[in-house]
């Protein structure tokens, strides 16, 4: 019965993102251009080059996040991991901060120049690859969990030290479109580009689903799940290569999006009140895109402007957090 409220949550979320909006449309013409029966007029371009593929990406983003939050927050045993926590989200961070301001937002390959939303996205994908390929790397060699972590929050801590350095030589326009980039946005991803930010979204979806069962197993403990015939450097490995591919496509195409992948498994488990990851996976990939719906319905104002999306995310996700804290504290 929840999980049936959280789909029909989630549905009506996304009704509310195509009929509102920072312009009034009537709802029969929001529904005449969703059907294709509205031309070529500007009704249609908002309705479908708009608010549906900012609509789709919330969707695809809040469940990605929060996905990969539960994993992390699994396999190392820690209630507060989050997509964040491996530097994966800070590497993009890096590439997006070479790509504006050492390179002024164009990046040259061979005889052709990237610009714009292509080059940024294509810098946070590189920073965010490389980072994962470190980890994954590492991860043949390391098999301590607690020793990974540390070492993908120390690949953190130098990328952001080298985005000061680059800030600090940068001119005031390239530092001004870089916090912008940090502030977060589902508008990042065109229709036309849709189609592949959904096909590498979804792989990383299915890859987390079919983790369910054998994250049940970590949750006794590592020794225990290899006796049952588990692989758990392989497991880790996957872990690792779906969190990464789904960590970076977002924050590549929507910025570093916070606090989705660190609250929402614990909603999920509060309302379902279960370990069984058979369970709380989907859920709390339904609970992800409940809020990166809400806030991006909540981000647009009726005179036009936009709240960005890192503004209204810490609202429901730091009460999550500060619950976390004192009830392990409690324990």
């Amino acid at each position: 019965m929840r999980m049936i409220l959280l789909v029909a949550a989630t549905l009506l979320l996304i009704a509310g993102n195509l009929f509102f909006g920072a312009i009034h449309i009537p709802p029969a013409d929001v529904v005449t251009a969703l059907t294709g029966d509205a031309g070529d007029g500007p009704i249609r371009f908002i309705v479908l080059e708009s608010r549906l593929p900012q609509a789709l990406t919330a969707l695809l983003a809040g469940a990605a996040l929060a996905s990969s939050g539960l994993m992390l927050q699994t396999v190392f045993r820690n209630p507060l991991a989050g997509p964040s926590i491996l530097g994966i989200t800070s590497g993009a961070s890096l590439g997006v901060a070479l790509v504006l301001l050492m390179f002024g937002g164009v990046i040259s390959v061979g005889f052709e120049s990237l610009g714009g939303g292509v080059a940024v996205t294509a810098g946070a994908l590189a920073g965010s690859f490389a980072v994962m390929l470190l980890l994954i790397a590492l991860s043949a060699r390391i098999r301590n969990n607690l020793t990974l972590l540390i070492t993908g929050m120390m690949a953190g801590y130098l990328a952001s030290s080298l985005v000061t350095l680059l800030s600090s030589i940068s001119t005031a326009q390239s530092i001004r479109s870089y916090v912008v980039w940090g502030m977060g946005t589902f508008s990042g991803v065109s229709m036309s580009q849709m189609p592949w930010f959904a096909l590498l979204v979804s792989v990383g979806l299915l890859m987390s689903m079919l983790l369910a069962k054998p994250l049940n197993l970590l949750l006794l403990g590592d020794s225990y799940a290899a006796n049952l015939g588990v692989d758990v450097r392989r497991v880790r490995h996957i872990l690792l290569l779906a969190t990464g591919l789904l960590s970076a496509v977002v924050t590549a195409c929507c910025g570093p999006i916070g606090f989705i992948g660190l609250a929402m498994p614990h909603i999920a488990r509060m309302l379902f009140r279960t370990d069984n990851h058979l369970v709380l996976m989907p859920a709390t990939m339904l609970c992800g895109a409940i809020l990166a719906l809400l806030c991006n319905l909540l981000s647009v104002l009726p005179d036009g402007n936009v709240i960005p999306v890192n503004a209204l995310t810490p609202i429901a996700g730091v009460p999550v957090v500060i619950y976390v804290i004192l009830k392990a504290r409690g324990r």
